[in-house]
């Protein structure tokens, strides 16, 4: 009878080990802002043109990024993809956001995004808000409509703080985001 050894396998638990603990601090972070007031508006850089909201969503999640080694051969994180659960106003589960970027609903419709612009958080130490354009990819639903998406109060999310030592070591950082989908 074959007995399972976490040993064997330690280098892909440690992985997903630090993937759901940077899951659950993007969570615990979330929970803890969901009482930080929001600005009243979002900048006018990330405001497109002739577009009306169709929902505004709270993601947590994790920024995943790579050790890569750059032109000067020095090894730093460079930014792979995000990992975030988007959720309605009463909780529950609304949205899956995945690399590309690209974002799910839970009707089976998805859409794909391509950075517009970009804002400074007001979050120091924290990534960008953006604005995206959208186009669908997936079949007829909640998001086929949308046509921009705004990634806006942002907390979290940069780069690891602590240097990577070994190439294409994985890091994760939790963040937490509103996102606003547009028509």
């Amino acid at each position: 009878m074959y007995r399972f050894s976490a040993r064997r396998f330690s280098p892909a638990f440690a992985t997903l080990r630090a993937a759901l603990a940077a899951g659950a601090a993007a969570s615990f972070a979330g929970l803890a802002l969901a009482a930080t007031p929001l600005p009243a508006a979002p900048p006018e850089a990330l405001v497109p043109p002739d577009a009306q909201p169709v929902m505004s969503l709270t993601a947590t999640g994790v920024q995943i990024y790579s050790c890569e080694y750059d032109s000067a051969h020095q090894l730093g994180w460079v930014f792979k993809s995000p990992k975030a659960t988007l959720y309605d106003e009463h909780g529950q589960v609304a949205v899956q956001h995945d690399a590309g970027p690209t974002w799910q609903a839970e009707d089976g419709s998805k859409i794909a995004g391509h950075m517009l612009a970009q804002a400074p958080s007001a979050s120091p130490g924290s990534i960008a808000q953006l604005l995206l354009s959208a186009s669908s990819t997936g079949s007829q639903g909640q998001l086929s409509v949308i046509r921009y998406v705004q990634r806006l109060n942002t907390v979290g999310g940069a780069a690891p703080a602590a240097a990577c030592t070994t190439e294409h070591e994985p890091g994760y950082t939790p963040y937490y985001a509103r996102y606003v989908f547009l028509k």
